[in-house]
C-alpha cells in the first residue's frame, strides 16, 4: 500500500486547530536530503486531506499545529488505518508545551484510537537516533527549549506509536517545525547544520 520508491514531503490537513504551519521547513528537509542521501525526492511539498484516502501511498506524513487536534470520523478511521498498514506520520508540538491544547488534545486522540498506554517515551539507543547520523544523547534541543520558549523545558526524548515493532507515530514536544523553518540557503552560514535529524527522520520512515 505504502510506495516508499520515493520521498514525498506529504503535510496532513485536518479539519480543526492549525495545520499549516512552518511553511519553509520542508524545503529544509528536502534539500538536506538530496545533500546528504541518494533517495529520491520530489521537491515539491503536498498537501493532503487526512480524510483523503491519497495519504495511504505515501510513505511520510508531518502533522503539526498549535491549537485543537479533534478529528472527524473520516480523519481518524483514516490516520488508524495509515499506521496500521505501515504508514509514518511525524507529529511535531508547535507550541512546545507539554500541557498546551495540541499536545493534550493530540494525545487524547491517540489514546482513544490506539489506547491508553499505546504513545510511550522511546529510549535515547533507539535506532531512529543512529540510521544514518548519529545522536547519541537522543534527539537534538531546538533553539526553542534552551531559549525557555513554551513549557521552558528540554525535552530529553521523544514519544512513539510502535506496530509491530516499527514506529508509527513518532511525536515531539520540542517544535522541530520551527527550528528547521528558515530559508534553506542560511545553513551555509551553520557550524553544524541542525536539520541533520531530520534525515533519520525521514530514512527511518523511509527504510526501516
Amino acid at each position: 500500500m505504502v510506495n516508499r520508491s520515493k520521498f514525498t514531503f506529504t503535510r496532513l490537513q485536518y479539519n480543526s486547530g492549525d495545520w499549516n504551519t512552518d511553511q519553509r521547513m520542508p524545503s529544509n528537509m528536502m534539500n538536506s536530503l538530496i545533500e546528504y542521501t541518494t533517495i529520491p525526492v520530489d521537491t515539491k511539498e503536498q498537501v493532503i486531506p487526512l480524510a483523503s484516502d491519497k495519504i495511504f501511498t505515501r510513505p511520510f506524513c508531518y502533522l503539526s499545529g498549535h491549537k485543537l487536534v479533534q478529528f472527524n470520523a473520516k480523519e481518524r478511521d483514516n490516520f488508524e488505518k495509515y499506521v496500521r498498514n505501515g504508514g509514518f506520520v511525524f507529529v511535531d508540538d508547535c507550541n512546545h508545551d507539554i500541557d498546551g491544547l495540541f499536545a493534550k488534545s493530540f494525545e487524547r486522540q491517540m489514546a482513544e484510537i490506539f489506547g491508553a498506554n499505546a504513545l510511550k517515551k522511546i529510549p535515547n539507543t533507539h535506532e531512529i537516533y543512529d540510521i544514518f547520523f548519529k545522536f547519541e544523547e537522543g534527539p537534538p534541543a531546538t533553539a526553542q527549549e534552551l531559549n525557555g520558549w513554551g513549557d521552558d523545558l528540554v525535552h530529553e526524548y521523544l514519544k512513539a506509536i510502535e506496530i509491530n515493532g516499527r514506529i508509527g507515530v513518532l511525536y515531539s514536544n520540542k517544535d522541530y517545525g520551527c527550528e528547521w523553518d528558515y530559508d534553506h540557503r542560511n545553513k551555509r552560514w551553520m557550524a553544524e547544520d541542525n536539520t541533520k535529524f531530520a534525515v533519520n527522520i525521514v530514512m527511518y520512515a523511509m527504510t526501516a
